[in-house]
C-alpha cells in the first residue's frame, strides 16, 4: 500500500496543511482587530489636536 517514505510525506502534507490552515485563521481574526485598533487611536488623536487648538 503506503512505503514508509510515502507515509512520512503523507504526514508533513498533513502537517504543513494543517500550521498553514491556523495560520490564516489567526491572520483573519487578527488584523481586523489590529486595523481597527489602530483606526480608534487615529480618531482619538485627531480629536484632541482638534480640542487642543481651538
Amino acid at each position: 500500500m503506503f512505503d514508509f517514505n510515502q507515509y512520512l510525506g503523507f504526514l508533513a502534507f498533513l502537517t504543513i496543511l494543517t500550521i498553514g490552515f491556523w495560520l490564516m485563521i489567526f491572520l483573519v481574526s487578527f488584523i481586523p482587530y489590529w486595523i481597527g485598533g489602530a483606526a480608534i487611536e487615529h480618531f482619538k488623536l485627531k480629536s484632541k489636536a482638534s480640542n487642543k487648538s481651538e
